[in-house]
């Protein structure tokens, strides 16, 4: 009935979610943070770790405008706080430089004693703020809307889906409900020094899911593939493959695509000495349009680690790619390790804290939980009405 009060009681009504839900959010940001951070609680310094294997490092732009340095959580934390500071995520084989002749007078507060540089630091552009081909920073005040990006696993520099060399933002290998299906982003810039890679079988590269050609698509006669991952996974990731030696054809997005490849080595993956069978040092780059790849998951496991192929791995600076650590899967498992860890002492300790008192303080401690409790839900209730 018009009139009756109930468009305005409505508004007045409290947010759908519970309280619940409202910590669940916050544990879920708590896990995401943990996941950037590697686990790290941001207390030390981690200089003397040496160059770690992968970890967060940020960039001050305050203490050092020209972008070639980098520290870690700890230091962001403790001696830059206030700072026009640069999230980076995750760099490998780096060694925090906070303090060092690059910041000048500023030292560092909780390591202070430390060579006056670290030679064996990579930098790029991602230092001073700048990101992908297009050199923009992120987030883009001059963006109308934020576009996320992806990290080459190779140079480590984050790049926006449509920077990247493809026809359509939409050959990304993705799942139906737009998660990515590939482990690793290799970019177009490169791709050529990792061009060895299709020597290798076609299941280490990720394909669009159930994808189709529009050929197809507009045949009434063409069924649609099965859904399921699983189903695609022994369809080695969605790709047909022609003869060894000729050219495989992928269908990404809305068309299908020749990718001309190397002829295929005898591959063995049984095989105690090379997998390929061939020497991985006679390979050259393609002369052709660099492409991305997209690597299915754990591609990594089936590069062949026989001497020779070792050696070419060094040689191109790419030996990381055999190290199981420096993956960011593994990074986020150590991670979730290290959560998990933090989670049971938290709990042991209340655990503890509650048995040593007595049952009138466990009471009174316990109804003043539940009176925070109270008070965060009608802080929340007033925020949303």
């Amino acid at each position: 009935m018009a009139g009756d009060g109930s468009d305005t009681f409505a508004d007045e009504a409290e947010p759908s979610f519970t309280i619940d839900e409202y910590i669940e959010g916050i544990e879920a940001e708590e896990l995401e943070a943990d996941l950037v951070l590697g686990g790290d609680d941001g207390k030390e310094c981690t200089y003397a770790g040496g160059y770690l294997t992968r970890q967060a490092i940020f960039s001050c732009l305050t203490c050092v405008p020209a972008g070639n340095a980098g520290v870690c959580t700890a230091c962001s934390l403790n001696c830059h706080d206030g700072h026009e500071v640069v999230e980076l995520w995750t760099k490998r084989k780096f060694r925090c430089d906070c303090g060092n002749t690059k910041f000048g007078d500023h030292l560092c507060k909780l390591c202070p004693d430390k060579d006056s540089e670290n030679p064996a630091n990579s930098y790029n552009h991602n230092f001073k703020g700048s990101y992908c081909t297009c050199g923009r920073p992120y987030p883009d005040p001059e963006a109308k809307e934020q576009i996320e990006m992806i990290q080459c696993c190779i140079c480590e520099d984050w790049f926006h889906e449509d920077h990247i060399g493809l026809n359509s933002v939409e050959e990304v290998p993705r799942d139906e409900e737009g998660e990515p299906l590939y482990e690793d982003f290799i970019c177009h810039k490169c791709s050529p020094i990792c061009s060895f890679l299709k020597l290798y079988p076609d299941a280490i590269w990720a394909t669009k899911q159930n994808s189709v050609s529009q050929a197809d698509k507009n045949d009434s006669n063409v069924m649609e593939g099965p859904s399921d991952h699983a189903n695609s996974e022994k369809l080695e990731n969605g790709v047909h493959v022609d003869d060894v030696g000729s050219e495989k054809t992928s269908v990404e997005g809305n068309c299908t695509k020749d990718i001309a490849v190397s002829e295929k080595a005898n591959f063995d993956s049984s095989s105690s000495g090379c997998k390929l069978g061939t020497d991985i040092n006679t390979t050259s780059a393609d002369s052709e349009k660099n492409m991305p790849f997209f690597m299915s998951r754990g591609w990594r496991d089936t590069l062949c680690r026989c001497e020779k192929c070792v050696n070419f791995y060094v040689r191109q600076g790419i030996a990381y790619l055999t190290d199981k650590e420096d993956s960011i899967e593994e990074y986020e498992k150590i991670a979730k390790q290290k959560r998990q860890k933090k989670l049971e002492q938290q709990e042991g300790a209340e655990t503890n804290f509650l048995n040593s008192l007595g049952h009138v303080q466990k009471i009174e401690f316990l109804s003043g939980i539940n009176d925070i409790k109270n008070e965060i839900q009608s802080f929340v209730v007033t925020l949303f009405t």
